[in-house]
């Protein structure tokens, strides 16, 4: 199987992952107009099961280092089988979660606050199972990303008061509300797929799954818990009229292709991120993968303009907001 071979190749790999999670999101903005993120999301998971698949089926049987897909598959264990299912269904609540803050707040309010979270979460949680780094200069980078996320969650509401929109207020309390839910299921999920897999990539151990077998189930739990979470979503949304499958299946095919094309930008992001925790160890990999809060904040800032009505004040605190996330994640680059 395909695996990488050092240090500066894992960080860019993670900024790969960067670039994919904190971009994936803009399919749904491009369809949010005529298409409900409910109907979005089944698309989306299957552009993450697609790719998934496609990846351990080529690269996961390239190669010559660590243990190919169909062999891995046989040997498994159906205790590490089932550990990266359920990151799949952690990952799978936490993210219809976040695609419905996105829904209402917008990127540059439900990514900070909710990956900003997940991220804290994630890095304590994986530098406890796999110590890998300095825990200061981790400490600090974490520290910097949780000023960011508070000076965002300030900046949104001074935007929404200043519209004085009594109504938006109340959405947006929902919306933050979402992200923070999300975050701290989010920083969850990761642990348990890197328990499935043997820690060092070209040293396979017996019972324990290859990345690519990893990723394939991580997938399966995603679309098994898809047909309960967002069915109920759709049925009880938290915003709008319920949606139903007959709805889905009037769905043009740009609805559909936007869907999958976003799942497979995630996927390909959690692939590369993966493949950098044998080098950079699971507490980095994740940590900086998920500085796609600052990618998903420029483009809600920049592109979708989120707060185009903001006054000097909030684009201050903005500009502060991402320059505490950018010198938060330098130091979780240098931590290792």
């Amino acid at each position: 199987m395909f695996i990488i071979e050092s240090y500066g190749t894992a960080v860019l790999f993670c900024v790969v992952t960067m670039l994919c999670w904190g971009s994936w999101a803009n399919t749904q903005k491009l369809s949010a107009g005529h298409w409900r993120f409910e109907l979005f999301y089944w698309d989306y998971v299957l552009g993450i099961v697609g790719l998934a698949l496609l990846l351990a089926l080529t690269l996961g049987n390239f190669g010559e280092s660590g243990r190919s897909f169909w062999i891995d598959l046989q040997q498994a264990e159906p205790t590490n089988l089932g550990s990266a299912i359920w990151g799949g269904v952690l990952f799978n609540a936490a993210n219809i979660l976040l695609v419905a803050a996105i829904a209402i707040a917008g990127m540059s309010v439900a990514f900070p606050v909710g990956i900003g979270l997940a991220l804290v979460i994630g890095v304590v949680v994986n530098y406890l199972e796999a110590p890998v780094g300095s825990a200061g200069l981790l400490a600090g980078g974490m520290a910097l990303i949780v000023v960011a996320m508070l000076l965002n969650a300030v900046a949104y509401r001074r935007t929404a008061t200043a519209a004085g929109e009594t109504t938006g207020a109340r959405v947006s309390a929902k919306g933050l509300l979402l992200s923070v839910v999300a975050g701290g299921l989010m920083g969850l999920f990761y642990g348990y797929v890197a328990q499935a897999m043997f820690p060092n990539f070209d040293q396979p151990e017996p019972g324990k799954l290859s990345p690519y077998t990893a990723l394939v189930f991580f997938a399966l739990g995603i679309l098994a818990s898809n047909l309960l979470f967002n069915t109920l979503l759709m049925y009880r949304p938290f915003v709008g009229t319920p949606v139903s499958y007959a709805d889905y299946f009037r769905g043009g095919r740009r609805n559909h292709l936007t869907g999958v094309l976003g799942g497979m930008i995630w996927c390909l992001g959690m692939a590369f991120s993966i493949l950098a925790s044998d080098k950079a160890g699971p507490a980095i990999s994740y940590g900086l993968g998920q500085g796609a809060t600052v990618v998903a904040a420029l483009w809600g800032i920049f592109v979708w303009r989120e707060f185009g009505t903001a006054s000097k004040g909030v684009s201050t605190l903005l500009a502060c907001m991402l320059l505490c996330y950018v010198v938060g994640l330098g130091l979780l680059i240098v931590a290792r």
